[in-house]
């Protein structure tokens, strides 16, 4: 009886330092959310400023084309906006009218992805969760078409054409992991080469949706990506040309942030599962988090010792005596 104890405590215990151990080495891939990141950041402010219209001289790079994704899961088939989308979305043809505009469905989706990366189908049939394929085509269609894709939750405040003379740009809240709800590029950009070849080895399930969902290929993962692209670059002291290094368009919602002047953010939430609320309340109280952490580790080491000791070559310890005072056969019950 007291073998087995001593060995079920050892194996629990080298089965969490394990589970740890994974579960740390997979993170510290992600390690780069918490820093600044890579890149060159530019406000909306700035870009309209540098926008000099009709005398405009720079050539602009990214095609008049606006992407938006609806997947209707809730009810399949049903490709209807709801009436509040509908109107977020005319925000924008409205105000850019010599644009494409594409809204690829669940069907028009799958069907882009069969007939240009049939490379892919087969994951991408097998995400656990819907919006992972929202994720993921998004990522395809700046890869192959180019243009600007909004999520449908944003609208525009006015002519989005400044911000096409950039090769690529994503959007930066300002803490945490950039954001992948509004994203630009030229057709055939490298980083979404990258990014879209990552996606099958970063589809690792986390068991919670929320951490599954942003770590195999929402917004946390489109940050581990951005930061390999850009160490892969040479430093900016050996290269002065700035064309490699990609831009963070910065849509920081905080009082006193800069102002937003080519977006709007609009009624969201769609995929929201039941540890989002785990992972904001964590966040909100990440000290608190981490010291509960490290409290149930030092717990688990501290009875896994005890038992140890408590049953060690089959004696009991006396209180009250030496250490050397031991009296065998006598087993204390659990």
């Amino acid at each position: 009886m007291r073998v087995s104890i001593r060995i079920s405590v050892i194996l629990w215990a080298v089965a969490l330092l394990a589970c740890l151990g994974v579960g740390i080495s997979r993170l510290l891939v992600f390690k780069q959310i918490f820093f600044e990141h890579a890149g060159i950041a530019i406000t909306q402010p700035e870009v309209a400023a540098a926008h000099t219209g009709v005398n405009e001289t720079r050539p602009q790079l990214i095609p008049k084309i606006i992407h938006q994704v609806f997947h209707n899961w809730r009810s399949p088939g049903n490709d209807t906006l709801p009436s509040d989308w509908n109107n977020v979305r005319l925000t924008c043809t409205n105000a850019n009218p010599d644009w494409e505009y594409k809204l690829w469905t669940e069907k028009s989706s799958r069907e882009f992805i069969e007939a240009e990366y049939p490379w892919f189908l087969t994951p991408y049939d097998r995400y656990r969760y819907p919006v992972q394929r929202v994720d993921a085509v998004r990522y395809f269609l700046l890869l192959h078409y180019g243009g600007i894709y909004l999520d449908l939750d944003n609208g525009c405040k006015g002519d989005l054409t400044p911000l096409l003379y950039y090769p690529m740009w994503i959007t930066d809240g300002g803490r945490g992991a950039l954001s992948n709800n509004i994203l630009a590029s030229r057709p055939n950009h490298p980083f979404w080469n990258r990014l879209t070849l990552s996606l099958i080895p970063y589809n690792y399930d986390w068991f919670f949706p929320y951490a599954t969902i942003s770590y195999a290929s929402g917004q946390w993962f489109e940050t581990a990506i951005w930061e390999q692209y850009h160490s892969l670059l040479p430093p900016v002291k050996d290269s002065p040309d700035f064309e490699h290094r990609l831009y963070r368009l910065m849509m920081d919602d905080r009082p006193g942030a800069d102002e937003w002047v080519f977006f709007t953010q609009e009624r969201g939430g769609t995929w929201v599962n039941w540890d989002n609320y785990l992972f904001l309340m964590i966040g909100d109280h990440l000290v608190v988090f981490a010291l509960i952490v490290l409290g149930s580790i030092s717990l688990t080491i501290w009875l896994g010792t005890r038992l140890n000791r408590r049953y060690r070559d089959g004696y009991l310890r006396l209180k009250g005596l030496p250490n050397q005072h031991m009296i065998s056969s006598i087993h204390a019950p659990l």
